[in-house]
């Protein structure tokens, strides 16, 4: 346990000198492959990135808008794979992408039980986060609001992810212990927002449909 803790300890230590040395775009680049398939932690990207600001070496405002720019390339280019390639591609080659066939049909009924509506508030949770841009793509979800949605959704997470840095500085431990409150209040709230979409989208179609009789 140690020995992870420490080796967690030497790679969060990596991120900051990499987001030092790149700046912003070592933000934008990392970030948008936490959005992809691949396994990169946000938890490990931001806050050190919002540490850094408390010393005057970066910018709050730019490494939120770097974070949410890369969280939308990395989201969209899981989302063209999903469109471009289609279903058969991603049960074939998804296990080189770390995805599972389960792990996609989890996702494709995640995004059938609730709609548009998860490539927002998915991105508040983990694994979801970093698979629901399939099947939006496949469902040739409407790309400008996947992409405000995913803006949206990333948003909140990286705000959330940079205010604690400068608060806990680059102690990824303390950051994931604030993050676990954080979300047990912001998952409620994100239940009862997918909720009332749903209520109210099935309202309209249901006005719709008595529309054209």
């Amino acid at each position: 346990m140690d020995y992870f803790s420490d080796l967690l300890a030497m790679f969060v230590s990596w991120v900051v000198r990499v987001v030092g040395k790149l700046g912003y775009a070592g933000i934008i680049i990392m970030m948008g492959l936490e959005r992809s398939f691949v396994p990169f932690p946000s938890e490990v990207v931001i806050p050190p990135a919002g540490y850094l600001t408390v010393h005057g070496n970066m910018n709050i405002a730019l490494v939120i808008v770097c974070g949410i720019f890369g969280s939308v390339l990395g989201a969209s280019f899981n989302y063209w794979l999903g469109l471009r390639f289609g279903r058969s591609f991603l049960q074939r080659y998804g296990k080189y992408l770390f995805l599972t066939e389960e792990r996609l049909v989890y996702m494709d009924k995640f995004f059938a039980q609730h709609g548009e509506i998860t490539t927002l508030v998915g991105r508040l949770i983990p694994v979801v986060r970093q698979y629901i841009s399939f099947p939006a793509g496949l469902a040739r979800m409407n790309f400008a609001k996947f992409a405000t949605y995913t803006a949206i959704g990333a948003s909140v997470w990286v705000v959330i992810l940079a205010m604690l840095g400068r608060v806990v500085g680059n102690n990824i431990e303390l950051v994931k212990e604030h993050l676990h409150t954080i979300l047990f209040v912001l998952l409620p709230a994100m239940i009862v927002l997918v909720t009332v979409y749903i209520i109210v989208k099935r309202r309209k179609t249901r006005m719709e449909t008595d529309e054209t009789r």
